[in-house]
């Protein structure tokens, strides 16, 4: 059980494209390529009409809870998963948090601004990072775990993260990239037989939003209310309720399900490339479910020192708790630009 900080948790693979970055092949963003769809910034834009009136979350929210196939009173639309998290920690009465890693590290940022001592469990490398429900403390009375977790990219199983759950304490799954899993297989989401189950959804990573900051909460009715308590006002704009609704009605599910297969696809395209580097000592977390992999490789400080150089943007690995700099975190691009970053990657390891 580890209780330090020690790592940068306000780091995010965004600060790899900004300012001098912007030019870089971004593999550093787990926002899908090429998006938003024309159809959806057209759908947004025509929203912006409507920009004199407060924003009115009722249509989207009744859309969210038809998409998982819910009361309302079981939603809550925030301004990104990144606010729920915030509003978990600052709502809730929580005397031992513990926050599972390596993931998402904005959770454990988010608790202790709000003044909690945040335990950790870290999930270990020679186990796959995969979860040992056995490692969380039995009196922990809110556990925060990623599936698939970023950055590790492991999807566990739906069965072993509902053994977490107990009287007294909530369980918060982060599933922002579930979406991204073929037919969302282990995913909890619309589940109402788990006590404390809180499980995060993201609009901005498949949908390329993460400008717009949409997302939602799924639990108890009462926890939502207690959410919505810690919310500010309107805390979901107009354009941003208009893209919720759209992001969630058939059509659109229908397209991020045919998305999910093609990341698959690329991401057995970049996995077979990566495969070639197993003799200079490059290894994969995994099996990788989600729309990124994790690598751990000698030198990757420099390896990722070098590939910016040569015009391509990845994540350092160093700033989750759990892993130390010899990891990077790749997000799965179409195929050419996999094919450009494994040639450079070769320049870069063989400098």
């Amino acid at each position: 059980m580890h209780t330090e900080s020690g790592h940068d948790l306000r780091h995010h693979g965004d600060a790899e494209v900004r300012d001098d970055g912007g030019s870089l092949v971004d593999l550093a963003v787990n926002v899908r390529a090429d998006t938003p769809p024309v159809w959806l910034r057209e759908h947004i834009a025509a929203s912006l009409t409507g920009l004199a009136a407060y924003p009115d979350g009722r249509a989207a929210r009744s859309a969210v809870a038809a998409r998982h196939a819910l009361p309302v009173e079981r939603v809550l639309l925030t301004a990104g998963a990144a606010e729920a998290f915030v509003l978990l920690a600052r709502a809730l009465k929580v005397r031992r948090p513990v926050v599972v890693h390596p993931q998402f590290t904005e959770p454990e940022a988010a608790l202790r601004d709000a003044g909690h001592t945040v335990d950790r469990v870290l999930l270990r490398a020679e186990d796959g990072f995969r979860l040992d429900p056995a490692a969380v403390p039995e009196d922990a009375d809110l556990v925060v775990i990623g599936n698939p977790t970023n950055p590790t990219s492991v999807l566990h199983p739906a069965d072993t993260i509902v053994s977490l759950a107990r009287p007294g304490r909530v369980l918060v799954v982060d599933e922002a990239f579930m979406d991204a899993v073929p037919g969302e297989r282990e995913a909890l989401a619309g589940r109402v037989d788990v006590p404390g189950l809180v499980v995060l959804r993201s609009l901005t990573k498949t949908w390329g939003l993460a400008g717009l900051r949409i997302g939602y909460v799924l639990a108890a009715p009462e926890t939502v209310e207690a959410l919505e308590r810690a919310q500010p006002l309107w805390p979901v704009s107009t354009p941003a309720l208009a893209a919720a609704q759209a992001c969630v009605g058939p059509r659109a599910v229908a397209e991020a399900a045919h998305a999910a297969h093609r990341v698959a696809a690329d991401r057995a395209h970049l996995l077979a490339g990566l495969a070639g580097f197993a003799p200079a000592g490059l290894r994969v977390a995994g099996p990788a479910e989600g729309p990124f992999v994790l690598v751990r490789l000698p030198h990757a400080a420099a390896v990722r020192r070098r590939l910016r150089d040569l015009g391509y943007a990845v994540r350092r690995g160093d700033t989750f708790p759990g892993l130390d700099e010899e990891w990077l975190r790749l997000a799965v691009r179409d195929r050419r630009t996999t094919d450009g970053f494994l040639r450079a990657l070769e320049r870069a390891m063989t400098r």
